[in-house]
């Protein structure tokens, strides 16, 4: 089974993520304001999302997140594509990130003191679709059955597309949690890291316990990481802590800036908590974290931060 990250973690300390990419997007002039937010780009700008995949590398990220998070079949056939073509979308996300790998890889001065980037999958969650902020809620209802049918399609498609691993993440609940594990045992040969949005240092946004979701995934074989993502900074300390008591993986974390996003006027409101991104990514490190990136409104300065005292200390 492919585990890009035990594999660095073998030889490196700290795995560097990427930061961003929807924002990021974004602040180059992208207009995301659309059902399939940064899918939108994989269908009017493919080149923009290779340039930032490139930008994340040379920033010192060791991973792509790909751009599927919200590119699902049951989306793009929805706009109008048939099923062919939204499978050929989804393909397209990995192949872009792989591109911009190849690319950067190919330079040996890209080389020094670095881990050959790897392409994770994103399997955004059923709430991304639904493009209604329940991800942040985990509201919907849905059963654990149905769930894995909306999940199996796109994972397979990114799987056999050539993706490293899968980046099952902004997970809001514990049921779409067990669904994807109970999913990833149909791909025996692909590991996956798994993350939640949490509304506070304990609990996860539906209300389970991160603790709990992380005891539940601990026992899984092809589950290589576990943490949160798109959380406030704010939180992270104390969810690493609580992550620390349930499980022996390795600890993920890549927080948002600690802007709220309003999902009803697709706007982001409040403060900013993210300023000093390479000093709270060394306190990160200190409680337990090994996976670190940024999510939301983070950009690739952010990423360098956390990359240049991670390979200088």
């Amino acid at each position: 089974m492919n585990n890009p990250i035990a594999t660095i973690l073998a030889q490196h300390p700290l795995v560097v993520l990427d930061g961003a990419l929807a924002t990021e997007l974004e602040r180059r002039g992208a207009d995301l304001n659309d059902s399939l937010w940064s899918a939108k780009i994989l269908l009017e700008q493919p080149e923009l999302i290779k340039q930032v995949h490139l930008d994340y590398f040379r920033a010192g990220a060791d991973c792509a997140t790909t751009a599927s998070y919200q590119a699902t079949i049951a989306g793009l056939t929805r706009r109008g594509l048939n099923r062919a073509q939204a499978q050929h979308v989804i393909q397209q996300s990995v192949y872009l990130a792989r591109n911009a790998r190849d690319e950067f890889w190919s330079n040996a001065e890209n080389r020094k003191n670095r881990a050959q980037p790897f392409l994770a999958a994103s399997v955004g969650p059923y709430g991304a679709f639904l493009h209604d902020g329940s991800e942040y809620r985990g509201d919907y209802d849905l059963s654990e059955q149905r769930l894995i049918e909306f999940h199996r399609e796109r994972m397979r498609v990114l799987i056999e597309a050539g993706a490293d691993m899968l980046a099952c993440e902004t997970i809001p609940c514990l049921l779409e949690a067990r669904a994807l594990a109970k999913l990833l045992i149909e791909f025996p040969d692909t590991s996956a890291w798994f993350t939640f949005t949490a509304r506070d240092e304990t609990h996860v946004s539906h209300g389970e316990t991160i603790a709990e979701c992380a005891a539940f995934l601990d026992a899984h074989p092809q589950v290589a990481a576990i943490g949160v993502n798109c959380t406030s900074p704010l939180y992270i300390n104390g969810l690493i802590r609580n992550l620390c008591t349930a499980t022996q993986k390795p600890i993920i974390v890549y927080p948002n800036s600690g802007e709220l996003f309003d999902a009803e006027n697709h706007q982001w409101l409040g403060e900013t908590s993210c300023d000093a991104f390479g000093l709270q990514a060394r306190a990160w490190y200190a409680n337990g974290a090994r996976i670190i990136g940024g999510c939301c409104r983070t950009t690739p300065a952010h990423i360098r931060e956390i990359a240049t005292w991670a390979r200088t200390s």
